[in-house]
């Protein structure tokens, strides 16, 4: 993998890891594993792109409003602010979505960089042609994006041991597994990629 790969960190967020408003259960697992993919993020020289939900409190993505979930992620929240052990430094860049009131913000490619950038746009302004993810929840945002990525003509690898679902229905989180692959994204582990690395 060359400098035009771009590592794609997806919603690990204080709200959906332990003690959050919307716990992914054992979320907080996804750390270690990105974290060792960030180190050789930085060792490659590869953009390190991070996306948060970033809702407004009145919004109607949240159950009160009408929409599925409970308040999670609200902006300037704890809640919102990504894992305090996820090696997160200035060098990442920060996409937010969902920042409006009826904006769902499942897909990172729906969100924005601080400047207004989509984010799609953004990595071809940096010559990005191939994407590695991981982050929570497999069978919504991360899937979402996955998919997204894949239209974007970008080669698309998923780190399913650096992901965790939250499987609303048992069989959720592989069934998003099994979607991702048949949409053409790889299917891979934080081992492999590493392999994979120079």
């Amino acid at each position: 993998m060359m400098s035009n790969t771009a590592l794609l960190i997806v919603d690990v967020q204080n709200d959906f890891c332990q003690k959050g408003t919307l716990v992914v259960p054992k979320g907080d697992g996804v750390v270690t594993p990105l974290n060792k993919v960030i180190a050789r993020a930085r060792e490659n020289g590869w953009p390190i792109i991070a996306s948060r939900d970033w809702h407004p409190r009145i919004s109607s993505h949240f159950k009160p409003f009408g929409g599925l979930w409970p308040i999670h992620c609200v902006q300037n929240s704890p809640g919102a602010e990504f894992h305090p052990k996820l090696d997160l430094k200035k060098d990442c860049f920060v996409v937010s979505k969902g920042i409006r009131f009826g904006e769902q913000g499942y897909s990172a490619f729906d969100g924005t960089l601080q400047d207004g950038t989509l984010l799609g746009t953004f990595l071809k302004q940096i010559g990005v042609n191939q994407i590695i993810i991981g982050g929570l929840a497999t069978d919504y945002c991360v899937k979402a994006t996955v998919l997204d990525a894949v239209k974007h003509k970008l080669k698309t690898t998923v780190l399913i041991d650096a992901c965790r679902a939250i499987n609303i229905k048992p069989e959720d989180g592989q069934n998003a597994i099994k979607e991702m692959g048949a949409a053409g994204a790889i299917i891979s582990t934080t081992q492999e990629v590493l392999k994979m690395s120079p």
